[in-house]
């Protein structure tokens, strides 16, 4: 029996063989996890010398497209802006060009009133005065010419405005795409100011997602290539408008000149074949009141003829009663008698001719009287004529006094389309 008690676990014991199998296995256990944490260090070393190079480039990459991309937009930018102030500027010429036509189409109101007025006086002559003459043709000629001058500036007039409008909206759509530009450029410049140290970054929901209005760079470029070509081709539109605008109130002046010169002169020329014609009316009116009096005079005349010749005839028939008394064989025809019949029948007819030409010379002051009152009436309606005419050239020297206040004006405008005046020294 013991002397020392002794405790022991109620597990089997381990044999050396197992022991020693058990130190092996350690060991090439901790071998096996030595390599593979090497492994683990080494792989991790060069993920993180390459992710960081990738990184590191990959950043430098995004910063020269990014820079790229700012000298791109800011390019554009300046061209869409360039493109912008041509717009503009064409905008305002053309307006000042519209305006410019709009009071041009407005003074041909005061002509078209002229010429109403004109053809209304005209219209009141009387007589025979009342004709269609060569200054009525030319006062017809020039209402048929500023009717179709008008509509001729009131259709360049409405292209103009269809241009402004078209002008307009490729402004609005140059300033949309330059402020979309300036933005762009400001959110890119701001990208480029951030790196990984700034306090500003984080995680977002989905960087990954395409907005819904996203569109390719091919798109992009396209739709800035057609802006800057709408721009270009509206504008050289507008400039070839704006020289129509231009030739077309250069031709309403040159036309309306010519009109008004030509209707002056029918007026004039008309003018004088009435004071001519008023001058012969009066001459013969002079004469044919001459004419009167001297005829006045000789009725008066062939009226004391023919007193004279009346007491002869009473005294001849009272000569033959009385030798029809004669008594006896004394009552002879002899030659007193016959010659006092001859002499009763030749006073007779002396007095019947006489009476006759009173008559005749009574119905031809009659109808010289009537020639006189047609004359006045005539010489009246050719004072009443040439006063209207006179009053028609009156009138239409509002149409010069219009045409000399645009003149200084025109002529600026000619000094300001040719750029020359820097070129003209200033008095």
């Amino acid at each position: 029996m013991s002397s020392v008690a002794t405790f022991e676990k109620p597990i089997r014991p381990t044999v050396p063989p197992d022991w020693l199998a058990n130190i092996r296995e350690l060991g090439q256990s901790s071998q096996n996890q030595q390599a593979t944490s090497f492994e683990l260090r080494h792989g991790g070393r060069q993920l993180r010398n390459e992710t960081g190079i990738r990184t590191e480039w990959d950043t430098y990459h995004n910063d020269l497209r990014l820079e790229d991309r700012v000298a791109e937009l800011s390019r554009w930018k300046t061209v869409l802006q360039q493109c912008l102030g041509a717009i503009t500027d064409e905008i305002v010429q053309l307006k000042d060009e519209k305006a410019e036509t709009e009071r041009k189409l407005e003074s041909m109101a005061t002509a078209l009133n002229v010429v109403a007025e004109c053809l209304s006086l005209r219209d009141c002559r009387q007589g025979t005065d009342r004709v269609q003459d060569d200054a009525y043709s030319e006062l017809k000629k020039e209402l048929t010419v500023l009717d179709s001058l008008k509509n001729l500036l009131t259709n360049k007039c409405h292209a103009a405005w269809e241009q402004l409008n078209r002008l307009e909206e490729v402004e609005f759509k140059l300033q949309v795409a330059v402020e979309n530009k300036e933005r762009a450029i400001s959110l890119d410049e701001e990208n480029l100011k951030l790196d990984k140290n700034c306090s500003g970054i984080s995680y977002k929901p989905d960087p990954l997602r395409i907005p819904p209005n996203c569109t390719p760079y091919e798109t992009w470029l396209a739709q800035s290539q057609d802006d800057k070509l709408k721009a270009d081709n509206e504008i050289t539109a507008s400039n070839k408008l704006r020289e129509v605008l231009y030739v077309a109130r250069e031709r309403c002046r040159n036309d309306l000149k010519a009109q008004h010169d030509s209707t002056n002169y029918m007026l004039r020329r008309r003018i004088y074949e009435i004071r001519r014609a008023k001058s012969e009316l009066e001459w013969q009116r002079h004469k044919t009141i001459d004419e009167m009096k001297k005829l006045m005079k000789e009725i008066e005349d062939l009226k004391e003829a023919l007193e004279v010749k009346t007491n002869s005839l009473k005294l001849a028939e009272t000569r033959l009663e009385n030798r029809m008394f004669r008594s006896g064989a004394e009552l002879v025809e002899d030659e007193g008698q016959i010659s006092l019949k001859d002499e009763v029948l030749h006073l007779r007819q002396t007095r019947q001719d006489l009476i006759d030409k009173i008559s005749a010379a009574k119905g031809t002051y009659n109808s010289l009287e009537n020639v006189v009152v047609r004359l006045d009436a005539d010489l009246a309606n050719k004072n009443h004529a040439l006063l209207t005419d006179e009053h028609c050239l009156d009138i239409r020297e509002r149409l010069h006094a219009k045409e000399q206040e645009t003149s200084a004006t025109q002529t600026d405008r000619n000094i300001e389309l040719s750029r020359m005046e820097h070129a003209i020294p200033k008095s």
